[in-house]
């Protein structure tokens, strides 16, 4: 299966920087890109946001766009997802939610305990249809979640529950988002952020087990 690297680092040069495992501090790691496969890399900046920018690199062309993450800030590798933080580590794309385009690995069908095509025609609309601030607001997810697991796996509570009474999917993702203006922004629940334009280039070039590398140059939260 073709394979996506995804490589996140936090730091506001075009070099990318990388989090050692083994330590609270993040330093220069660059990614590789595999010939003939696309890499995905995003450059979160820990002092300022704004300047967080991800390149989606493919043999014909590089596509350039601003992303968001967690307003808590970065949670170490191996760390277990926590509200508002951003984890870091290895990744693998584990579904693909859209309005007309479902896929997911067989086994989160399964744990899902509803069949394929009620999940392809109901779970994004689901999720889409949330009020997560009380606020009126919806779509907070804008027009699709790539949905990402930790690789090694850890245990970690994603999982399919309800929300106000609403049926979804509850993970680390790459989304969209009803405002562009929380793109490049420290807002998120702990999920990366990109506008729908830049989310409509990554759903067309990324595929289920696709591995994503998220990395950063400054403190990590262990957890």
């Amino acid at each position: 299966m073709r394979s996506l690297l995804l490589a996140v680092a936090i730091g506001a040069s075009a070099a990318l920087a990388g989090c050692q495992s083994s330590s609270n501090d993040l330093s220069s790691n660059s990614a590789t890109q595999t010939d003939g496969e696309p890499m995905l890399r995003i450059t979160l900046d820990v002092e300022e946001p704004v300047k967080s920018m991800g390149v989606l690199q493919t043999p014909s062309s590089n596509h350039a766009f601003n992303v968001g993450y967690g307003k808590y800030g970065i949670a170490c590798e191996g760390s277990t997802f926590t509200e508002g933080v951003t984890p870091i580590g290895r990744f693998r794309v584990n579904a693909i939610l859209t309005d007309d385009n479902f896929a997911m690995d067989p086994e989160l069908i399964e744990q899902s305990g509803k069949s394929e095509e009620f999940l392809k025609t109901t779970l994004f609309s689901n999720m889409s249809s949330i009020d997560f601030k009380g606020d009126g607001e919806t779509g907070e997810y804008g027009s699709g979640y790539i949905s990402l697991a930790p690789v090694p796996e850890t245990p970690q509570p994603f999982e399919f529950n309800e929300y106000a009474g609403t049926f979804r999917w509850y993970s680390f993702a790459i989304h969209g988002t009803n405002n562009d203006i929380r793109v490049g922004r420290k807002v998120t629940g702990g999920c990366l952020n990109v506008k729908a334009s830049d989310l409509e280039v990554l759903l067309d070039s990324v595929e289920l087990g696709d591995l994503v590398e998220i990395t950063a140059n400054g403190p990590c939260q262990p957890g």
